[in-house]
């Protein structure tokens, strides 16, 4: 006799870029339980539109009203001659119920 497994797994979830605010919509009208989109300044996504502040405030609101999550993307090489202004731009961004921030590290 197979005893079935008594460990529940979690149902994966399906995370889609969002380099605009249109491509956001559509991944969530496409079935996306999760997207992640960059700023302005710290995505290695240059050829993307990206997302000022207040259009991360617009997205999450967007995502959030449809019971999906927002990633924002910080994931430049960093030097250290970004450090204050990303530490302007994340204490900016914790102004905004984004679900998580994806961080590179080197």
């Amino acid at each position: 006799m197979i005893e079935k497994s008594q460990k529940r797994y979690k149902k994966p979830e399906l995370v889609s870029p969002a380099g605009s605010m249109d491509k956001l919509k559509t991944a969530i009208e496409y079935g996306a339980d999760a997207v992640y989109a960059g700023g302005k300044d710290f995505s290695l996504r240059n050829s993307a539109a990206n997302f000022t502040l207040d259009e991360i405030g617009s997205a999450v609101e967007y995502v959030h009203e449809r019971g999906k999550k927002l990633f924002i993307t910080l994931n430049i090489f960093a030097h250290n001659c970004h450090t204050s202004k990303m530490e302007q731009y994340l204490k900016e961004l914790a102004g905004y119920p984004v679900d998580a921030v994806i961080i590179a590290d080197p």
